[in-house]
């Protein structure tokens, strides 16, 4: 398999230089020349395979440079050796009228450890491949869960640096306790003085300075990327979507070759775009429902056509969401076009005029698959409490987000009696305050653990013990910086002995 640039000027180049890169020296993003098929017959067979089993077997259909032997090695340092509290990994789980995948069992509790404990086995089996010997520098903006599963991923990683920038006021309390405490001797975290997305065109921008790549290059240091916009990270996201769908024949909800939907919680569109993938190759998938917050550019997107990020900017109880720019959403451009001119043309005029308005055709095609709703923050903590209430079962404000959406689906959509899986991305204690008060508790003036044993009184769920540790962890990283002196911040790290 080879991959190119969403934007046609670099080269094709094999999966392994592409994940080493992170980003195209175009600033496209890297895209499979072609989509694997999986037959039926291949979905059926992955019923009987454990979580890691299922992964080789669709990450060898991409990666077709590594080795059988070598994405073995590869998953099972990722998900193996205690570092997920469920056997199967992403578990399936029934509530009410739908069926919640689980995807936050990973050593930070958010969807993001399914890539980000992957994505450095991946990177470091790929440098003796490409013949690289200089130190890798993975750059990451975050907008909460990407920033500790990434620096849990590549801490004490050979070979590699990583530096993480966040919004300074836009993540929980929690994500930010979770990546101030990462120990590593090669990791470095700096908050930003602005919003996500002035972080993420930071990092964007530094990815695409050619000068002070060749600067860092001089000293040995090259650039690579954690956030979706690497094809490593993005990868192994397609993989759950087809262990769900085994998982839900295995108990007999679903029969071989039955459509299914899923409704995603959605912000830089990563998580999403890997269901698409994963329809593309022949899991049997009806509708993918996007669901954002206040933020809602993607939902506007995906029903006019205009992608339009000059909006007002808001703080929401769903931080992970919190974004205007949706990287990912450049690689679905390219796959529904298949013109790089358009999609070049359409990402130009996003950073010269702030917006895009793709062509009926286009938006045609796009809307086939997909559908969007948005919810505010009042019916976020509305579903959070009523789910509660009705199922005995409590969802972090994410899941809620995609909740209610994939009710508002079902609504509008009468006819449409698919099984309807709503994807959950994180552990309700990860934004325990929002989900108490939810839950009728009044938090005012109780400190963040007080909340986290609170939450457990009421859930009966286990606090994740990679959160329960910040009780007595140490606060490493106190940086902060302008989002123009980003570049500046990255070159003294890169240069640090």
């Amino acid at each position: 398999m080879k991959y190119n640039s969403t934007r046609g000027k670099t080269e094709v180049c094999d999966s392994a230089q592409a994940i080493i890169q992170g980003l195209a020296a175009d600033g496209g993003l890297f895209v499979p020349e072609s989509f694997p098929e999986c037959s039926l017959k291949d979905i059926e067979a992955l019923i009987p395979l454990s979580y890691e089993e299922r992964a080789v077997r669709i990450l060898s259909l991409f990666l077709t440079d590594y080795s059988r032997e070598e994405l073995s090695n590869c998953v099972s340092l990722a998900y193996g050796a205690g570092k997920f509290d469920a056997d199967e990994r992403v578990p399936v789980k029934s509530v009410g009228d739908f069926h919640v995948l689980e995807l936050w069992h990973g050593p930070t509790s958010a969807f993001k450890d399914m890539a980000l404990q992957l994505l450095p086995r991946l990177l470091c089996t790929a440098l003796p491949k490409c013949q690289v010997k200089d130190t890798i520098l993975i750059l990451v903006a975050t907008s909460g869960d990407t920033g500790k599963a990434a620096l849990e991923g590549f801490a004490d990683v050979d070979q590699t640096k990583i530096m993480v920038f966040y919004p300074q006021d836009g993540v929980s309390r929690i994500q930010q306790l979770q990546m101030l405490t990462q120990q590593g001797k090669n990791v470095r975290v700096m908050a930003v003085k602005g919003n996500f997305d002035d972080a993420q065109s930071g990092v964007k921008a530094i990815f695409g300075n050619r000068e002070f790549a060749k600067e860092l290059g001089a000293s040995g240091v090259r650039l690579s990327s954690a956030n979706s916009i690497n094809w490593g990270r993005l990868v192994p996201q397609i993989v759950y979507y087809f262990s769900a769908y085994a998982d839900l024949m295995a108990e007999g909800t679903i029969k071989a070759g039955e459509k299914i939907n899923f409704t995603v919680p959605t912000g830089n569109f990563g998580d999403i775009l890997a269901a698409y993938y994963a329809k593309r190759m022949g899991l049997p998938v009806h509708r993918l429902i996007c669901a954002s917050n206040a933020n809602n550019v993607l939902t506007e997107f995906l029903r006019t056509g205009v992608y339009d990020r000059r909006r007002d900017f808001f703080k929401t109880i769903t931080p992970s969401m919190d974004i205007l720019i949706s990287s990912n959403l450049e690689r679905l451009l390219y796959h529904v076009t298949e013109s790089t001119d358009k999609v070049s043309g359409w990402m130009k005029e996003l950073g010269e005029q702030g917006m895009y308005k793709v062509d009926g055709e286009t938006l045609k095609s796009i809307q086939e698959i997909f559908w969007a709703d948005w919810v505010n923050d009042a019916e976020t903590k509305e579903e959070i409490d009523a789910v509660y209430r009705a199922h005995d079962y409590v969802m972090d404000t994410h899941t809620s987000v995609a909740a209610m959406v994939a009710d508002k689906y079902k609504k509008s959509h009468q006819e449409d009696n698919c099984p309807m899986v709503v994807v959950s991305t994180a552990s309700p204690y990860k934004f325990n305050g929002s989900v108490l008060e939810a839950l009728g508790v009044d938090t005012k003036g109780m400190e963040e653990f007080a909340m986290l044993d609170r939450l457990h009184e009421i859930s009966g769920q286990e606090i994740p013990s990679g959160l329960a540790k910040l009780r007595t962890a140490k606060v490493l990283h106190e940086g902060t910086c302008e989002a123009d002196h980003m570049k500046r911040t990255v070159f003294d790290f890169a240069l640090a002995r």
